[in-house]
């Protein structure tokens, strides 16, 4: 019998990088009660190329540090109405992206929205955990931590 990989275990909040939207460090909260993953957007403006829908929205990566903004473009793959744990509807944009989480990254769909009242920037919900990973919601923190130095470069 093969050897089994050990699992990749995520604490209740990771570090989290997305790179192709040019995001090197989010601190996220991972919440398996949430079906869908959600980005911080304090804008997004929808428009389209040659019939494909995209969009542009803002990032503030950092809570609380509007000056470090990073301005991202991604196609639209669906629009959904999400319930919020306070039972508020909102439609929403859905992209999809990779995420990279210490050595592993995979592709995930996000939900835009404003998130400045949260302190996380990101939630990671339960379709977005692929198969081998386990949440030890005792814990935080079980993956490489990142830094927001990296996004010095883009100070306002």
């Amino acid at each position: 019998m093969p050897p089994v990989a050990p699992p990749f275990i995520l604490g209740w909040q990771e570090w989290v990088a997305l790179p192709l939207l040019g995001l090197p460090a989010i601190k996220a909260k991972v919440d398996t009660g949430a079906r869908t993953s959600a980005l911080h957007a304090h804008f997004v403006e929808p428009y389209a190329v040659r019939r494909n829908r995209r969009v542009r929205f803002g990032v503030h990566p950092i809570a609380r540090r509007a000056d470090i903004e990073i301005v991202c473009t991604a196609l639209v793959v669906d629009e959904r109405t999400i319930t919020s744990s306070n039972g508020d509807r909102e439609k929403r944009y859905v992209i999809s992206t990779p995420i990279r989480i210490g050595d592993r990254e995979w592709e995930i769909e996000v939900t835009l929205t404003n998130r400045d009242a949260m302190s996380y920037r990101m939630l990671i919900g339960r379709q977005a955990i692929s198969g081998g990973v386990l949440v030890d919601p005792a814990t935080s923190f079980r993956q490489p931590r990142l830094r927001y130095k990296l996004y010095e470069a883009f100070r306002g």
